[in-house]
Parts: structure tokens; sequence; C-alpha cells
């Protein structure tokens, strides 16, 4: 067991980081369970501890009696600073045991930008970095969530991913690792390896090969043992009804950035969004019944306290009993001071009716994302919605007593032109002038944040090559010109981070030796704007002679086989190359959730229905 000197926690911001002790952590004997695992996220405790699916898979493990799991997240650079000082070890926050000393270490991989973060919280834990180098004794090192998908940046330094959602594929590792200590270790860390290869949705990079062309493009990836399938499918819950939920997460310490019970209503999106690759990931739609929602939040409620209930999902406005559930939740919780709260709404799917009950107890901030200036480039994205879906939206807003809206948009889409980045200086314009329509006043706050597209796997616009950085700055440029009223502000992204996020999205193997690089030369937290250093990439790619454009910027062919296509999430890429091709003629796709069937393969390839309460 590690201690941390009080002076050491003296000396660093916020301590409670590193405390441990939560209400509702679990600790176990490890000397009474054959599996242990230590989850590690590879980002700042408040940032970790705001992540549903590892709370999930904490309450997955930890509900065996043969197994534990730990949570470790990476020390922010003061804490680091003294770890290494005083030769302290990277340690879990239960036991405080070494992270080197868990049999599994498990990353979650959320954003391109945190990989330096796992390089960093391996070498904190005195692991080596590159799984060849580990020998017998060290850790499996495995991964999971949305980045896995494209393992290959990653494949030098992760033992094994899984694919797609984890609660009954980490059993089947738990399962794994202790069947295979009971019977003695058999074939040693290999032999492990080849258990695992043998669970469903389970990828191990050693056991494959990367192959490439003359002019740098991949030739393949294929595997060279036989315990290797040639492909690997993701795992997936057929009925969440089934599905283990922690109703006694842990409670934190001190604020994190989602400091609210979090009800998840359902997996799944069917609308089509062309950019969007959670809605390829976790389809199909699968939702829970109103009668396990109300259960799961009364549980939460009584075991931790929080005043505020958060209805998660890629779109909770698409939740087909939502209004009911709203209505239900704010009878039953209203009297205790518990709100409820619709972080990711709909512009279509929005109405007054229940603008009025979610600020019943307490009112919140409206979020709405049209994501493209014209119907045009809505068309283009799919996006489904139209600017008078809009403008019933906020007006509905603005009637119901809301005084500010914030607008999500991208630029950087395929086929954009200046008129359509002129369109979201127009649309947020618009959205100003309805509330001086609806209420005869001024004073309206409309917040428009606009991010650069970046390319991502298994979506339809995964050939597509990123605009370039100066391309993007000169498109911010023109609509810093465009916001010259007070009651607009408008944020950006910097345009080098989505750069760089475009790479180690669209890359392949060859990507690991940059990122060692950069580690080397101090890369870390990159995903914060006081930690990016853009320079040390840049020297990264000089040193290992990478060129970044061919990854972010280039446009794939048709035929080009791509890092990611061993690695499938169900969605057949014929039908995502169909869904370019319309985006490219402007041309949207129906919602098949209560329509025909659009033959992305994922309900027949995985044997999986679509479940929605809401239909008779």
């Amino acid at each position: 067991m590690t201690k941390l000197p009080p002076a050491v926690l003296s000396r660093v911001a916020k301590p409670a980081r590193y405390t441990g002790q939560e209400w509702g952590s679990v600790t176990k004997d490890h000397d009474k369970v054959d599996a242990t695992f230590a989850l590690a996220f590879p980002d700042v405790y408040e940032v970790g501890m705001s992540h549903l699916g590892l709370k999930i898979l904490y309450h997955v493990v930890n509900r065996r009696p043969d197994a534990a799991a730990e949570r470790v997240y990476a020390p922010w650079p003061d804490m680091e600073a003294e770890l290494r000082r005083e030769g302290i070890p990277l340690h879990t926050l239960e036991s405080f045991r070494p992270v080197a000393a868990f049999d599994i270490v498990g990353f979650t991989l959320q954003y391109e930008l945190s990989y330096t973060n796992i390089l960093n919280m391996l070498d904190l834990a005195g692991i080596p970095l590159k799984s060849a180098d580990r020998g017998e004794e060290a850790p499996l090192v495995i991964a999971g969530g949305p980045c896995a998908f494209n393992a290959e940046p990653l494949a030098d330094f992760i033992d094994f991913f899984v694919l797609g959602e984890s609660e009954e594929a980490l059993d089947d590792v738990a399962a794994a690792v202790a069947a295979w200590k009971k019977a003695g270790k058999p074939g040693g860390r290999r032999g492990l390896l080849a258990r695992a290869a043998g669970i469903g949705g389970v990828y191990v990079p050693a056991f494959y090969e990367a192959r490439y062309n003359a002019d740098g493009t991949l030739a393949g990836v294929t595997a060279t043992d036989p315990a290797a399938p040639p492909a690997i499918t993701k795992r997936i819950v057929a009925d969440l009804e089934q599905a283990p939920y922690p109703t006694r997460p842990v409670v934190p310490f001190l604020e994190v950035v989602h400091d609210r019970i979090m009800l998840e209503l359902f997996r799944g999106c069917t609308r089509g969004c062309r950019f969007c690759q959670a809605g390829v990931l976790y389809r199909p739609v699968r939702e829970r019944r109103p009668e396990t929602l109300l259960r799961l939040a009364q549980e939460l409620v009584d075991n931790t306290g929080y005043n505020e209930i958060s209805l998660t999902s890629l779109s909770s406005a698409d939740y087909s009993c939502l209004k009911d559930v709203v209505g239900r939740l704010i009878d039953q919780f209203q009297g205790q001071g518990v709100s409820v709260s619709l972080p990711s709404l709909r512009i279509d799917s929005f109405s007054i009716e229940l603008a009025q009950e979610v600020q019943k107890v307490r009112k919140s901030g409206l979020t709405f994302a049209p994501e493209a200036g014209t119907q045009r480039l809505r068309d283009v994205i799919n996006k489904g919605v139209t600017e008078q879906d809009l403008e019933e939206a906020v007006g509905a807003a603005f009637r119901a007593g809301w005084s500010g809206v914030k607008l999500y948009f991208m630029i950087g889409l395929p086929t954009e032109t200046d008129d359509d980045i002129r369109g979201i200086a127009a649309l947020a314009h618009r959205v100003r002038d309805i509330y001086r329509e609806v209420t005869g006043k001024r004073g309206a706050r409309v917040a428009v944040s606009v991010s650069s597209f970046v390319p991502k796997p298994h979506t339809p616009f995964q050939w597509y090559g990123q605009n370039s950085m100066d391309e993007l700055e000169r498109k911010q440029q023109l609509l810093r010109t465009l916001f010259r009223d007070r009651s607009v502000t408008f944020s950006w992204h910097d345009a080098r981070v989505s750069f760089l996020e475009a790479v180690f999205a669209r890359g392949d193997r060859r990507l690991g030796e940059v990122l060692l690089a950069a580690w080397r030369r101090g890369a870390k937290f990159d995903g914060w704007s006081e930690y990016f250093k853009f320079d040390v990439w840049q020297e990264a790619f000089r040193e290992t002679g990478v060129d970044p454009l061919f990854y972010a910027a280039r446009e794939r062919g048709a035929a080009e086989i791509l890092p990611w296509d061993h690695l499938s999430a169900g969605v057949d890429k014929s039908f995502l190359r169909r869904e370019y091709e319309q985006a490219l003629a402007a041309a949207p796709t129906p919602d098949c959730r209560r329509g025909d069937c659009r033959a992305c393969g994922v309900c027949q390839g995985l044997g999986v229905d679509i479940i929605d309460w809401g239909t008779p």
C-alpha cells in the first residue's frame, strides 16, 4: 500500500482529488478475489468522475464476488511532480495499491488528445510503455470506449481492446483472468492474451500485422496468430432492462464537471447525422422502460443526496416516453428540491410544455445544436431540422421564461462555402430577434460556440479530408467579423487541436512512434489549452518522419483499406459510402427508427432489435 505524506497533499491544488474514501467507493480484500482491475481514466479527477461509463464498469466488476475494481485518474501536473520527486508510484484511490500490482489496468478512451496521458500514467505506474516490453508479472493493459474503434495509433501500447458496450465483455474478461490464474497461468502472458482473443469484441493488436503499399496507404491488417479472428465486431447489450446500472455511485468530495445524478434513458440513435460517430457506434436504439427509470432515479437520490437528475442519452429528447417520465420525475421529487435537466435537446423535439415542466424546480440553461448555418448544409450532414424548427423551439423557450440559449455549430463540414459560414451569424441574429418579438424587449443572450469538424472513423465522412488549419482559422476570422452585437457572444475551438485530433482519429500504427516522441518531449493534457504544446507535436512529426497531413487532410479513396476496417461497429461500410455520396448530393436519409429500414446492417448483423416503448 502506498502512503501519501500530508506534506505532499498540502503542496498541490485540490488535494481531494487524491485522498479517496469517498461515499460509495468500494474497497475489497485483494487476497479474497481472483481478478483485480485498476480502472484508469486518462484525464483529471473532475473529468473522470463525471463519466457514466466508468461508473457502470466499476459497478459491473465490483458486484462480482471474485473480482475487485478500483479507480485511478491522471494526476494534475503539480501532483505528478510530487509523485516523481517522492518516488511514489501511481496508485488507486480505494486501497492505495500501486497500479502495477493489479491484474488488469483498463483505460477509457474518450478523446484522442488524452493518449499522451495514457503513456504518462503507465510511466508513473512503473509499467513499460510498450506491450512488447512488459514482462510476465506486469499487468495487462487494456482499453475501451469510442476511440477503441480505431485502435491502431495505440496498438504498440495496449495489450488488448474491448470494442463496444463492455458490461458483459468485462464480465467475460474477469472470468478469463480468474480461470487462467486458477489453472496456474498456462502459457504465461501470451496464454492469457490468447484466451482474451477468444472473447467476443476483444482485439489483441500483437496478434495482427499491418502492411503498407508503396504510396504509404494501408495494404491490410491481418491476423498472424491462430487465436485471432480476421475481424472483430463490437459487443452490445441487447436489452438495457437486464443491464446492471450503478445506483450507489461514488460521490466526490469536490465539485466535478457533471456533479449530478446521470440517468441513462436509452442508448443508440438512428437519426443518422453523417458527422456523428456515436450515432453509428451505439446503434440500434434501446430504451429503458419508464418504470425502470423511476425506480433507478429513486435509488440514486436516496443513495447520493444529489439535487439534480440529468436525463442523459445521445439525444434525450428522442426518448419516446419523455414527457411522461419528466412529469412523473418532477411529481416524485420536486418536494425534495430535486430538479430534472435535459442536457441534450433536439431542435425539433422541444416544446413549450416540456420547457415549463423542467423549470418547475430549477431553471437551467438551454442548448441547441443546429450544427450548420444553412438548410443546404444541414441536408448535407443529414441533421433533419429546419430554421423553422429552431425558431419554434427558441420561441417556446423564450415564452417559458428563458432569456438565453446556447447554439452549437461546426465549420469545415463537407461542401461548406462562405455562405454557409455567414448563415451561422444570420441564424444567431434571428434567435436574438425572436426574443424581442416574443417579449417586446431587448436582453436576449445568445452564446454561439463553433467547433472545427473532425472526420471520424465509422461515419459517412470518414473518407473526407479535413480543412487545413489555415482554412479553419480563416473561417473563424470571418465569423468574428460578423458578430458585432453584444447580445451574441462567440467562442471557437483551437484549429490546431482539431487538426491533431483528426490525425489520430484517422491514423494507423505508424503514429505510435509519434505519440511516444511527443510524450518524451513533454506532451500531456493535450486537451487542456494551458498544456497543449503544438510545437512539441510538430517536432515529434519531424523526428519520426511522419506527415500528419497524410492522415488528417487527405481525401481517402472509396476502395482504400482504412486502418479500422477490421474493427466493426456492425454497420456496413457500403452503407457508410452510400451515405457519403448522398451527402455530396445534399440528399437527406430519413430516420429508420419508426420507418423503413435503411439497410445499415446493424440490427440484422448483430441480432439486436430496436426497443422503443412509445411504438404501439
